[in-house]
């Protein structure tokens, strides 16, 4: 992809699971009962806002809850929107607009996250990622050249001798490691950048988090990549980060001043 075997890159599609899988096999425990015993449920809870108890809330099928996560959004936004930007060589940066954003909401007596879901991310060159529960599983790069698709166990390219094509040696190698694991401890020692650094990571999920907010006001929003703040939208802005409540707030407070 970075070595134009597919052309021009015209557009890039993110298909990621839908629906709220009940994981947890909780989803129908709804109502609320007394707090286990040996369970912190209020450190659980931690700077989230104060809500009843029930089983459904809690342990694996928390994702579910904007209280507390984004949904499959989320949930998967860091797998396949990370490997797109790669592709699109803007893994350190970010869109310029949210648009285009459609939404089918959980119904669920706690459950509140989308279900289905689609958006369109606009980069500064044109080229326009779309992240939705409705295309392939997995991500797709559209070139005037042709086309590639991958996911976290297969890839298959159109036409298909793109997959043999031959990387030259003066062409671009990305970095490989056979072992992230391994390769963490190796850049902990070496002080070299590791293979998924944190600032990449918060580049992939960021698009999660531009979605939900586009979704949820149900308007195309203009972002700033450099400064990380919506350039339309106050509202969206202060939707970018979270109140807390007691004690955590003044927790927080301390540790920022």
């Amino acid at each position: 992809m970075r070595n134009g075997r597919i052309g021009e890159l015209k557009s890039v599609t993110c298909g990621l699971p839908g629906g709220t899988p009940d994981f947890g096999k909780t989803g129908d425990q709804t109502e609320t009962i007394l707090v286990p015993k040996n369970f912190n449920y209020d450190l659980w809870l931690g700077p989230a806002p104060e809500a009843p108890y029930c089983p459904a809330r809690t342990h694996v099928n928390f994702r579910w809850i904007l209280d507390y996560s984004g949904g499959m959004v989320t949930d998967w936004g860091g797998h396949h929107p990370d490997i797109a930007q790669c592709g699109m060589n803007t893994e350190y940066t970010g869109p310029v607009k949210v648009r285009n954003a459609r939404v089918k909401w959980a119904d669920h007596p706690i459950w509140n996250t989308a279900t289905e879901f689609y958006f369109e991310c606009v980069y500064a060159n044109g080229v326009v990622l779309t992240i939705t529960d409705q295309a392939e599983h997995g991500v797709t790069f559209t070139g005037s050249e042709g086309t590639l698709w991958a996911n976290r166990g297969d890839y298959r390219s159109d036409p298909p001798n793109l997959i043999g094509s031959k990387i030259g040696n003066e062409e671009l190698r990305l970095y490989n490691s056979e072992d992230h694991y391994r390769n963490f401890i190796d850049c902990v020692i070496s002080r070299k950048e590791a293979i998924a650094p944190a600032e990449v990571a918060h580049r992939s999920i960021t698009l999660a988090h531009l979605g939900n907010i586009a979704m949820k006001l149900e308007t195309d929003l203009d972002w700033d990549p450099i400064k990380e703040i919506f350039s339309n939208n106050e509202i969206a802005n202060k939707m970018l980060s979270r109140s807390m409540r007691a004690p955590w707030d003044k927790v927080y407070a301390g540790l920022v001043n």
